[in-house]
């Protein structure tokens, strides 16, 4: 299965890097990751929640680090969920931020089963990368994910994310 998706942020490529950079945060804007913690400078280990209460983990390594630039990617041999993908920082068009875009091949555990499961539950996996996304982008612009109980989801997705006192990033500011 294949994925992409891009947004816009209103930061520096350097500074939207920084931040994107510092995996074991990536759970703060990844609703389906629970957890990335480094085992060795470019190996990390990766949990993520499945359907219906289930998690999965394996390990990845980073193929490519240019700071500012690109992050690649991919899973180490017999990883419970193939992976591999890109996220590339380019600076927008007139000067208004950074455009990221995200690339992401993966096979689900069970292969056609798992793709059918994923769909089932609701979880597909572009409209999973552009939500990320948003969520990234408020968090880069203003250091927390903006959530309303006026809204439809307001009272769920109070529950999606560790309730925080916002601080601003000292990357992003550069």
């Amino acid at each position: 299965m294949e994925a992409r998706a891009a947004i816009t942020v209103n930061a520096s490529p350097p500074a939207v890097y920084a931040v994107w950079r510092d995996f074991e945060r990536l759970p703060a804007f990844m609703y389906h990751l629970q957890s990335v913690t480094w085992l060795e400078e470019r190996h990390s280990r990766w949990v993520v929640k499945g359907p219906a209460g289930t998690t999965v983990e394996w390990e990845a390594e980073i193929t490519e680090d240019v700071p500012g630039e690109r992050i690649a990617w991919r899973s180490v041999s017999g990883a419970a969920v193939d992976n591999s993908g890109v996220v590339r920082f380019r600076p927008a068009p007139r000067d208004q931020g950074t455009e990221v875009r995200v690339d992401l091949e993966y096979s689900p555990p069970g292969r056609a089963l798992g793709a059918f499961v994923l769909k089932l539950f609701g979880e597909e996996p572009n409209q999973q990368i552009a939500d990320d996304l948003r969520r990234f982008k408020q968090i880069v612009e203003s250091g927390e994910v903006a959530r309303s109980d006026a809204s439809p989801d307001g009272g769920l997705t109070q529950d999606l994310f560790d309730h925080e006192e916002a601080s601003p990033l000292d990357e992003v500011t550069a």
